[in-house]
Order: structure tokens, then sequence, then C-alpha cells
């Protein structure tokens, strides 16, 4: 669906679908963390471990379940495998998240 779409019209069951599965991807602070990790470019996993201190195991878990949901693209290089952001939209999307997540929070914490 477009921004420009109405978004009070009913999306179709595969919409929801897609939307839900995207959500679930996004669902994880690590898997946040290494999105914004390769947004700037191409990067090997043991770059991003270095950056974020994560364990190799869990970038790799994460990594791969960021290609499943097409989020992420892989290029081998020899020995190394690079992975960055398959669309800068999802930055827009996470970039929406947290003002939304802070705007919240601030209402919540007032009386």
């Amino acid at each position: 669906m477009r921004p420009t779409e109405n978004l009070a019209s009913q999306p179709s069951e595969d919409d929801l679908q897609a939307a839900a599965f995207l959500a679930k991807s996004l669902a994880d602070e690590n898997r946040l963390r290494i999105l914004l990790a390769v947004s700037s470019g191409k990067k090997a996993v043991s770059r991003i471990v270095e950056e974020l201190g994560i364990s190799q195991p869990l970038v790799s878990h994460h990594l791969k379940e960021l290609k499943r949901a097409l989020l992420v693209t892989v290029e081998r290089k020899g020995p190394f495998v690079y992975y960055q952001v398959a669309d800068q939209r999802v930055l827009e999307i996470i970039a929406g998240l947290k003002a939304l997540a802070a705007d919240l929070l601030a209402q919540r914490t007032r009386f």
C-alpha cells in the first residue's frame, strides 16, 4: 500500500499478511540495530559484530531473518559475505516507529 492510498479502505488478506510478516521481521531491537548498521553500505558480518557488540551467531541469525524478509541484500566476495539494506524505505519506517514510540512514551508519562 502506498502512503497516498486511503488507509480507511479495507486492505486485502494478502496485504495484511505481508504487512504482519514485515512487522514481525522488524520486531526485534537487534534486527533494527543491524539494519541501521548496514544502512550506510555493505558490511561483513565481522564488521557488524564489532560495531554492535553482538555475538556472531546472533548477528548471523538475525541477518538470516532479515534476508528472508527481503530487508537486506547479500553479496559474496571470496570468503566474505556482505549485507546492506535492500530498500531505503525501511529506514523511514524505523524512523517513524522511533518517533511514534517517543510520542507515546511522552503521553504515557503525563498525568
